[in-house]
């Protein structure tokens, strides 16, 4: 088989601020509004679950990382990224399974998110998934300068999810 078209071996590892200026170059090529690095450094200090998914190639490319805040009976998805060049592959469902799991291990009942009204290609995703629009937050993402975007919120129930794995 041509190496090109084998899939790459991968695997999540915890995100670490040695990888940080990677995850913000990732974060800037993907996104308009892009979270700065110092945002990824305030979420490892407060100990959200924060994990890279890597290839394991030579120069460990970083094809995607998440980031999620533990509740009580709750886990909040803040960013969930695959890097433009990975899109379209799968990656974004590998990470979604894996964070059900790690939620579904804290005793989480239930995963929420907010996502640009606009993002038509995540939103699709999330609703594939099985995640239900739950309400809007209006104008909750900055979008041009002194216009803002709509929040489409979304839940997922973790309870009966053990066929969707």
């Amino acid at each position: 088989m041509n190496a090109l078209l084998k899939p790459p071996e991968v695997r999540l590892q915890s995100m670490t601020g040695d990888g940080l200026p990677a995850v913000a170059r990732v974060e800037r090529s993907a996104y308009a509004h892009p979270w700065s690095e110092g945002n990824f450094a305030d979420s490892l200090r407060a100990g959200y679950q924060a994990q890279q998914l890597v290839a394991d190639t030579p120069d460990m490319a970083l094809l995607g990382y998440f980031v999620a805040m533990k509740g009580l009976d709750e886990v909040h998805l803040l960013n969930i990224t695959v890097a433009p060049a990975y899109q379209g592959q799968g990656w974004a469902r590998l990470m979604l399974d894996a964070l059900v799991l790690w939620s579904r291990g804290q005793g989480a009942q239930w995963l929420w998110l907010e996502v640009r009204a606009s993002n038509a290609r995540a939103r699709a995703i999330y609703e594939r998934y099985g995640f239900k629009q739950v309400g809007v937050r209006r104008n909750y993402y900055p979008l041009a300068p002194f216009k803002r975007e709509d929040a489409v919120v979304m839940s997922l129930a973790l309870t009966g999810l053990q066929g969707a794995l």
